[in-house]
Parts: structure tokens; C-alpha cells; sequence
């Protein structure tokens, strides 16, 4: 079962916590404390949160680059009232929409380092918080050995081309073929909405910024125990990674979950979701099925660090967190 490793649990502290005392005494002294107690309430709590589990011989770190809220009306099959409503009855509404997390994994064993996903490097909302996550764990980009980009949406290239230059120069890169394709088509990049162009630039940059790209067709094993999985519909190659050794597993799933309207409803999508049909086909297959193997699933955008199961019951799907801390 998942284990916190004592790096993680001190990773979810706020630094003023690791390593100090608690309580005041030795050489603080009481009034010096209490002096640093009062500054730290005014001051804002900054955390690069991280937490670690183990799937075999795998070391899988959830990581975030940060977040972003998206409006109530970005979620077509439901009005945005209905979408507020269903985020109150969450206890997850906030005044500009439905909160997005920008969750990615980093999957060790030993031998290499693969991340799942780099983030969205500032392009949308609070974000940019990956490299210092990566820090935080004693890594820099340069030690970074492969990168599964699970679609070409700027939230999960942004990290790759910040600054106009290739931030992974070691690492070989694995995008399906269907999703370069369609991105770095002139045609249909004229012919897409605004809120699309971010993507269709930085996928141009991804493709002559890494001669080490590797374009993926159909279902592959990457190494012994990582694989990709087919799960098109959000974007023409949207693909998940599957995680498997020892007798346990973790799909990670990319964008087939959003926080508040699923996996309650396989009709709701996403304003950037590309064929809705086919991403309502691709749900309508995947989540029974995990529902009833009880996969771990991790997840981009459902709130830190992105781990849960699908639970199936009174006639409806729910998200349920899974319980990954302090396991045997």
C-alpha cells in the first residue's frame, strides 16, 4: 500500500516548521517565539506541497505547479448555475469558478526519473511552482531523464518552453503522434478560437526545442512498468500513464476527471475539451471499469494531490479521495 515518506510529510510543512522547535524554549526563548508566532500569522503561508507512494519498485511524488480558477460557464452540458450549484453542495465554490490544481508526477525507480506532465509554467492562473517543487526534492530540469506529455494543452507543455528554450535538455520527450499532428497544423490552428493559440504556439516551440522527441502511436510500454494508455477525446491523442509493478497499479489519467461535475456525469465537458463525443465515449468506457477493479487513479486537476478511486453506488459514479498516507 502507499507510504508518506518522512521527506514528504516535511514537504507539507511550511518551512518555518521543518527542523525548528515548536514550542518556543532553548534558545528562542519565549518572547522571541511569541514574537515569531505573531509574524508568521500576518505573513502568507507558501508551500510547495509534494507527496510520495510507492507502486512496487516505483516512487510516484505528486508534485503541483499551482492553480487556476475556471468560470462556472467553461463547463458545457450544464448551465453555470447548475455548476455553482454543484460546487456549494461540495463545499468547493469560490467567487470566480471551480478551482483547477495543476498536479504532476514524478515516477522513480532508481534508474530513472520520468515526469508526467510540466505544467503551466505561469500561462494560466497561479502558476509556475514546478521547478521549485522539483527543487524542494534535490532536482534540477538537467536531471530529468524522460517527459510524458499526456496532450498538447499549454497547462501540461508550459513548463517545456518557458523562456522560449528547451528546460529538459536530458530528457527524452514521448507525445502521441495524433496530438503533434493536430497542433502544429496551420490549418487548423487558423481555424481555432483564441483561448486555443497558446497551445497551438507552444507546441511549435516543443517541436523544434526537442530533438529528442519521441511521437507515440497507440498503446506502448515506455519502460518495464510504465505505459501508455489511450484515452482520446479531450484532445485528439489525450493519453493516460499507466504505473504497474509488484502487484499494484496507478493510472494516472490526465484531463478525463474535472473537479465538481465528475465522475457523476460523463456529459459535461470542458470549454477546451476538442470532440465531445468522443470524450463522453472515452468516460462513459473508462470509469465503470475503474469503479469496479477500485483502480488508484491520480488525476491533473482534482484537488492535491490527485489520488483517488471511482466509487459506484445508488446509481451514480463519485469521486473518492484515497486514503494514501501512513499506509503499510
Amino acid at each position: 500500500m502507499p507510504q508518506l515518506s518522512r521527506r514528504a510529510f516535511a514537504g507539507a510543512l511550511p518551512l518555518s516548521l521543518v527542523g525548528g522547535s515548536l514550542l518556543g524554549g532553548g534558545l528562542l526563548g519565549d518572547s522571541l517565539a511569541r514574537a515569531a508566532t505573531r509574524d508568521a500569522a500576518k505573513a502568507p503561508v507558501v508551500v510547495n506541497p509534494f507527496a510520495q507512494i510507492r507502486i512496487g519498485r516505483f516512487t510516484v511524488t505528486a508534485l503541483t505547479d499551482g492553480y487556476a480558477d475556471m468560470p462556472y460557464d467553461y463547463f458545457p452540458g450544464r448551465s453555470a448555475p447548475e455548476v455553482e450549484r454543484a460546487a456549494s453542495a461540495q463545499f468547493a465554490a469560490r467567487p470566480s469558478g471551480v478551482r483547477f490544481l495543476f498536479n504532476q508526477y514524478l515516477v522513480e525507480d532508481g534508474e530513472r526519473r520520468i515526469l508526467i506532465d510540466a505544467g503551466a509554467a505561469g500561462s494560466i492562473g497561479q502558476t509556475g511552482q514546478l521547478p521549485q517543487a522539483l527543487a524542494a526534492l534535490g532536482l534540477q530540469p538537467d536531471k530529468i531523464d524522460a517527459i510524458i506529455v499526456t496532450h498538447m494543452h499549454q497547462d501540461h507543455m508550459g513548463g517545456l518552453v518557458l523562456g522560449g528554450k528547451n528546460n529538459y535538455p536530458e530528457a527524452d520527450l514521448y507525445i502521441d503522434r495524433r496530438d503533434v499532428t493536430h497542433w502544429t497544423d496551420p490549418a487548423k490552428r487558423n481555424g481555432a478560437p483564441d483561448y486555443l493559440q497558446t497551445s497551438f504556439r507552444m507546441a511549435e516551440e516543443v517541436v523544434r526545442l526537442y530533438p529528442r522527441l519521441q511521437t507515440i502511436d497507440g498503446e506502448r510500454e515506455i519502460m518495464r512498468g510504465v505505459s501508455i494508455i489511450d484515452l482520446t477525446g479531450h484532445t485528439p491523442g489525450h493519453i493516460g500513464v499507466r504505473i504497474e509493478d509488484g502487484g499494484k497499479s496507478l493510472i494516472m489519467v490526465s484531463d478525463m476527471i474535472f473537479p465538481v461535475v465528475h465522475p457523476a456525469a460523463t456529459d459535461v465537458f470542458f470549454l477546451f475539451e476538442q470532440d465531445r463525443a468522443a470524450a463522453k465515449a472515452m468516460r462513459d468506457r473508462f470509469l465503470p471499469r475503474a469503479a469496479s477493479e477500485g483502480a488508484l487513479i491520480a488525476a491533473t486537476h482534482m484537488p492535491f494531490p490527485g489520488l483517488g478511486r471511482i466509487v459506484a453506488g445508488r446509481g451514480e459514479m463519485r469521486w473518492q479521495v484515497a486514503d494514501w498516507a501512513m499506509q503499510d
